[in-house]
């Protein structure tokens, strides 16, 4: 009976925090995707969770650091966006699209790309990135292999790396599209096309 209860107070005493550390990232989340890393206080993250800093830093540590996890968990809601997306698909081409459409262009991928040229410089951070793909690859190949047994499609290759291929050319193509003048339309018909092992047309080609 005292395991249990002491067990009961240890929940008791996690789910406040738990609920302060979404709060925290849900605040940073609205702010970074409109100001950036750089654009973003510590106080005033805190100030829109209705916390204190320093309750940011006991959480993340710091700034840089929860700015990763945030953008980690963005990504993951933009993957789990997109399997919902191709679900319904009828082809695989139209999974493709469907994915991408989904995926390119959104807030989150682009936070996503940013944690990633951060963590070349803090490599305490890599872990969490690191686990991060885990999840994107693993979730990936469960969806379309779901998908392909569902709707009986045949595959030369198979879903694992499929997904790889997927997020590695998603992130290629955000990088290009946030250091370019590349429009998102102009990105989403790039990866359409390498996808599916295309020339990519130049913007101006009749």
């Amino acid at each position: 009976m005292a395991d249990v209860k002491a067990l009961a107070d240890a929940r008791a005493v996690r789910e406040p925090g738990k609920r302060m550390r979404s709060r925290l990232l849900d605040a940073a989340v609205a702010l970074f995707k409109a100001r950036g890393l750089a654009g973003v206080a510590v106080a005033e993250i805190a100030a829109a969770a209705g916390a204190y800093p320093s309750q940011v830093t006991y959480y993340f540590r710091t700034k840089e650091a929860l700015f990763v996890e945030a953008a980690c968990r963005e990504v993951l809601y933009v993957a789990r966006q997109a399997e919902r997306a191709a679900a319904g698909a009828a082809t695989g081409s139209d999974y493709n699209c469907r994915l991408v459409e989904t995926v390119v262009g959104s807030p989150g991928l682009a936070l996503f790309v940013e944690a990633l040229s951060l963590t070349r410089r803090r490599q305490d951070l890599s872990p969490l990135i690191e686990r991060t793909f885990e999840r994107l690859h693993g979730e990936g190949d469960r969806a379309y292999a779901e998908t392909r047994h569902r709707r009986g499609w045949s595959a030369a290759e198979d879903a694992g790396t499929v997904a790889r291929r997927f997020w590695t050319l998603a992130l290629g193509v955000a990088l290009r599209e946030g250091a370019t003048e590349a429009t998102v339309a102009d990105a989403v018909e790039e990866m359409v096309a390498l996808l599916r092992h295309q020339p990519v047309r130049k913007t101006g080609d009749a």
